[in-house]
């Protein structure tokens, strides 16, 4: 990716004024300024929203888990979204909750229909069909309110994505709340359809791609650059110093290697629903995997069967496993 010009890089937050924090510590893995920038945006506006969604239910659980450490206030999880918590794109889904309330026409409508057949397809992330998906819904929401997006991502949510979200996934989420621990989405999506969809399922909050607004309306412009690869990273080690987490103790899940940075950063890393790429990768580095996708392909790459019971079954089992099992 070309290296942007001075005159394009943004200085704006939501509250105003750059989230430092995150520079304070050493960077394992190379981000552009643009990153950096992305990640701390999308770090501060994942607190924001977070410090304003009203507190989740307590829920019980059956016995104290070794892993997640229950009370351990240093740790917690980030969650990649689409194809690890949800299935598909969040983007397509939001379009098309857009096209049904005559936001654009149907031209718009085939592309990003393309773009969904290509990501399932290709099952992984490719930087140029991103960067398609990001000027598409950039194009779409320029000039409209904020408070109107958040208002229909809410409806869209139960429309598209509510059925869509692997119980597997959930689950281990769930674990993980249950051990008292915060519980973070991090997606290129933008961070408001983001923070809907945690606030849905009970998480924390949302890290996601920032998206510029004066007064209340989108511009049509990003804050630094989308929420991908390097710049996931970034917002996690942003967000970790500002919560004061330390990362050795914390866990992250994904299904590509674009988030190896991500999963890099943390002493616990899981492949979820991995590509290829990432598939090896963990193989490898001995990172543990999940498959919720079939109960064939959780085979083919030896997961443990009480996981993939627990994806037909609520996820129930694939809780029971995690908790029991230790890195």
């Amino acid at each position: 990716m070309a290296r942007p010009s001075p005159a394009h890089r943004l200085r704006w937050s939501p509250s105003g004024a750059l989230f430092s924090l995150g520079w304070l510590t050493r960077r394992r893995r190379p981000a552009t300024a643009r990153s950096v920038l992305a990640g701390e945006a999308a770090a501060e506006a994942a607190r924001k929203s977070s410090q304003e969604a009203p507190p989740a239910e307590e829920t019980e659980t059956a016995a104290e888990p070794d892993f997640p450490v229950v009370g351990d206030t240093a740790a917690a999880a980030f969650f990649d979204l689409d194809n690890t918590v949800m299935q598909g794109a969040a983007l397509f889904h939001f379009g098309r909750g857009l096209y049904k309330r005559r936001f654009f026409h149907k031209r718009d409508l085939a592309r990003f229909a393309w773009q969904q057949i290509y990501f399932r397809l290709a099952g992984s992330e490719n930087p140029e069909h991103m960067a398609d998906v990001r000027n598409s819904a950039l194009s779409i929401v320029q000039g409209h309110r904020v408070a109107e997006l958040m208002s229909i991502g809410e409806e869209i949510y139960d429309e598209y994505m509510a059925e869509r979200v692997w119980p597997g996934t959930r689950a281990l989420a769930q674990a993980h709340l249950d051990a008292g621990q915060k519980v973070w989405l991090v997606t290129a999506a933008p961070v408001e359809t983001a923070t809907i969809i945690a606030r849905r399922l009970g998480l924390t909050g949302a890290l996601g791609t920032v998206a510029e607004s004066v007064g209340g309306v989108y511009t049509g412009k990003l804050v630094g650059e989308p929420l991908h690869g390097p710049a996931k990273a970034e917002a996690v080690r942003a967000l970790a110093s500002a919560e004061g987490l330390d990362l050795s103790h914390c866990a992250a899940y994904s299904d590509s290697a674009n988030d190896i940075p991500m999963l890099s950063l943390v002493g616990h890393p899981y492949a979820i629903n991995p590509d290829s790429r990432l598939r090896k990768h963990a193989r490898v580095q001995g990172w543990r995997l999940r498959d919720y996708r079939t109960g064939r392909k959780a085979a083919k790459i030896g997961i443990p069967a009480a996981a993939g019971v627990g994806a037909l079954a609520g996820g129930a089992a694939a809780a029971v496993a995690l908790q029991r099992r230790r890195r």
